[in-house]
């Protein structure tokens, strides 16, 4: 598997020479079964997803994106899809299953027709489906993948655990543990779904928008500690941890003193910069 960084801030996109070596975009993952074949799954649709198609040469995207919840940062680049739009186009768009039983088309619709947006998700070029993904496991473009609830504040929100073959990345850039218990280290709870999706997993990309000082003031937006995210990998017996989803004035500088500060823990953590691929 070959996973492709293309967006990994948080709440808004960062522009400025401060932001410039760990990039700007929100949140989006590009998979690829290989390092030999064009990405066919793309994991949340933020500014991110533009760059993304950098990674098709030209050709129109075929695959499926995955969302892990509905909030502005991790949709914005869904309607620019239209920027490359082609009649060859297929995307089967998944979403969480909301609590309200609205049906995928009419959810998105929500967020992206007038006034909001000029065009709705039906008048997208290309071949689109939309369906609400529920919880639980599915085989989506030849990847094994796995649905869990994580607490988020503000709509129901997924984790995602994406195997093939061997290699296997579990997927939580926003996740806020401390609405469950403030758990033994005070970083919040190391829950069954956390737990499971991490579970001897390769790599775990996981919400690292907060420093543990900052928790107090502003875990009420939903998001975790950096400290959380290494001590969770360490329980589930994760081999290595991406810190993601950095928050939107946290500058390269910052990123640098919080990636020398958690390698003293352990090596296996690094701090999600955009382009960088990793091949599992």
């Amino acid at each position: 598997m070959q996973v492709h960084f293309c967006g990994v801030r948080g709440s808004l996109p960062a522009a400025g020479k401060e932001f410039v070596r760990y990039g700007g975009h929100t949140s989006c993952l590009a998979l690829a079964i290989d390092g030999g074949r064009a990405p066919t799954l793309f994991l949340d649709a933020g500014t991110g997803l533009l760059r993304a198609f950098s990674l098709l040469n030209g050709a129109p995207f075929e695959g499926s994106l995955l969302l892990t919840h509905l909030h502005w940062d991790h949709v914005v680049g869904l309607p620019f899809f239209a920027v490359h739009e082609s009649p060859d186009m297929r995307v089967d768009l998944m979403l969480p299953e909301q609590e309200s039983g609205a049906d995928a088309a009419t959810t998105l619709a929500g967020l992206m027709s007038p006034p909001y947006f000029p065009i709705g998700p039906s008048q997208l070029c290309g071949h689109w489906t939309f369906s609400s993904l529920p919880s639980g496991e599915s085989e989506i473009e030849g990847f094994t993948v796995l649905a869990r609830e994580i607490p988020h504040k503000g709509g129901r929100t997924y984790g995602y655990r994406v195997s093939v073959g061997d290699a296997a990345i579990a997927y939580m850039p926003d996740h806020n543990p401390t609405a469950l218990v403030p758990g033994e280290d005070g970083l919040g709870e190391y829950h069954p779904a956390a737990l499971e999706l991490a579970r001897d997993a390769d790599l775990l990309v996981h919400d690292a928008q907060l420093l543990p000082e900052e928790l107090a003031a502003e875990a009420r937006f939903g998001h975790a500690a950096a400290d959380y995210a290494v001590a969770l990998a360490e329980r589930a017996g994760t081999r290595a941890v991406t810190l993601f989803h950095h928050r939107l004035d946290r500058t390269d500088d910052e990123l640098d003193r919080l990636a020398a500060r958690l390698a003293k823990h352990s090596s296996a953590v690094s701090v999600a910069a955009e382009g960088v691929v990793l091949d599992l």
